[in-house]
């Protein structure tokens, strides 16, 4: 039997048998050049609307990322798309004024993200002499994004040109050729909201934009993490809820799981909970969803680790909207660090919606044809509908069953063109023992392969080191497990 391995999605090499040997590696966010500027105390009077929160810049933190590291490609995306987590960009109309085809290529790219999905994005060529032609004879939006690759003072008068021409509330955003600090400071005591230093990345633009509109007493918001099966029978309700359970009970961080498979789902199961109706009554009345009804609704599996069940009940056909599953998603977020969505295998509005607008995509595929096509169409589509993020990550189940024909583990991954960032060894004795238990693998069989598979899941996913104090006991479990499934209703 295989044991559990972890491979780079981002990583152009692979060998035959993935006998790979990683480094460790720390990721850290990136840090703004022009932190906490100071503005010169005789400044000119505010031509532009001034930026939002120029007084107070938001820190940093930098967080140990556990093995296998990323590429630089990949590395880049992983860490600035996890800074811009819970960035969203309202309803507002931003007009780009771009020179270099690089700027206006991201841009373009910038535009077509999913956080962007509810502005209105123009994408003008021409610069910020454009930008003063334009603005003569039409007004401006809520937002100017302009590049000019003029020397400082050139810079600072065709501002001063722009200025005459912009409405009240307009923000500006200048990008430039030139990292200087003295001119940043001059920018923003002009009312510039934001400077950035070409060449720029598309989620960098995102980032800025973001941050311009974000409401500073808005509350904290945690990543979400889809897993989907490639197919019915892969095991991805298995993967997420074990994986879950190593991000909060061993590298320390409160999570939430969130069951949406509504008639059929096996979160209580697998956790020897009484069924809760918790998913389905928050669905049912999203609006009224708070904190207190929120708690009302979570099922507590552990001190870390809390559970909105499925009702796993034939009495009604939920057919609810797609807006209902992102407005419950969006307030689940605000609860915990890390929100781990336990998807079905059924294809709807919401279900796709849901893939496309997660912080990560989990695809957990059996080394067979059906998961092959499968996962292929999803890739491809979560891919195209998400230009600027991480390709969603492929884990590989149940492999090494006895007797059975599978793909060739290069084969797969050469067709689908994404490496697998774990393989899952195929341990019927270990998984049926824990399933019937109402128990999760690392309490099952804490030094099993599986068990380091899901530690090294959790690492991935979260960029986050192994906590160095044992994981804590887990909440009493009391009663049969079968018992609880067939005891009579009251």
């Amino acid at each position: 039997m295989n044991p559990a391995r972890s491979v780079d999605p981002y990583d152009s090499s692979f060998d035959d048998d993935l006998d790979l040997d990683f480094p460790s590696s720390v990721g850290a966010g990136a840090t703004d050049p022009f932190d906490a500027p100071e503005t010169p105390a005789a400044a000119e009077p505010l031509k532009f609307m001034p930026p939002a929160a120029a007084s107070a810049p938001q820190p940093t933190r930098q967080v140990a990322v556990a093995a296998p590291p990323f590429n630089p490609v990949g590395d880049l995306v992983a860490q600035t798309g996890a800074a811009i987590a819970g960035v969203t960009v309202p309803r507002i109309t931003i007009h780009i004024f771009g020179e270099r085809a690089d700027t206006l290529q991201a841009a373009e790219r910038a535009g077509q993200d999913r956080r962007m999905a509810r502005a209105t994005t123009q994408i003008r060529v021409g610069g910020v002499q454009a930008a003063i032609e334009t603005y003569r004879h039409e007004p401006t939006p809520a937002l100017v994004v302009v590049e000019c690759e003029l020397p400082a003072q050139q810079l600072l008068a065709a501002l001063d040109q722009l200025a005459e021409n912009c409405d009240a509330g307009t923000k500006v955003v200048v990008i430039g050729a030139t990292n200087d600090i003295m001119l940043y400071r001059e920018l923003i005591s002009r009312g510039v909201s934001e400077y950035l230093v070409a060449p720029i990345q598309p989620l960098q633009l995102i980032s800025a934009i973001g941050g311009l509109f974000s409401d500073p007493a808005r509350p904290f918001v945690g990543r979400s993490i889809a897993f989907v099966g490639a197919r019915g029978g892969s095991g991805a309700s298995t993967v997420a809820h074990n994986t879950a359970f190593a991000l909060a009970e061993r590298v320390g961080s409160n999570t939430v799981i969130v069951d949406y498979d509504l008639p059929f789902g096996t979160a209580g199961l697998d956790f020897n909970q009484d069924p809760l109706n918790g998913v389905a009554d928050a669905l049912g009345q999203p609006d009224r969803l708070d904190s207190i009804l929120l708690d009302r609704l979570t099922a507590r599996c552990t001190d870390r680790l809390s559970l909105f069940a499925a009702p796993a009940t034939l009495d009604a056909d939920w057919d609810l909207s797609p807006d209902a599953f992102e407005e419950v998603t969006q307030k689940i977020r605000a609860t915990a660090p890390f929100v781990v969505l336990d998807l079905p295998h059924l294809w709807s509005k919401w279900m796709r919606r849901t893939l496309i607008t997660s912080d990560e995509v989990v695809i957990v595929a059996a080394p067979d044809l059906a998961s092959l096509r499968n996962a292929k169409n999803m890739i491809d589509l979560v891919r195209q509908a998400r230009p600027n993020d991480a390709p969603p990550r492929l884990v590989l189940n149940q492999v090494g069953v006895p007797g059975r024909p599978e793909i060739p583990l290069k084969d797969f991954t050469s067709a689908l063109g994404v490496h697998p960032s774990m393989i899952i060894p195929f341990d019927a004795k270990l998984f049926g023992a824990a399933a019937n238990n109402g128990q999760m693998i690392l309490e099952a069989g804490a030094k099993s392969k599986a068990a380091e598979a899901f530690l090294t899941l959790a690492q991935i996913v979260s960029q986050r080191e192994i906590a160095a104090l044992p994981a804590p006991a887990s909440a009493k479990k009391s009663g049969s497990l079968l018992g609880k499934l067939f005891k009579k209703k009251g």
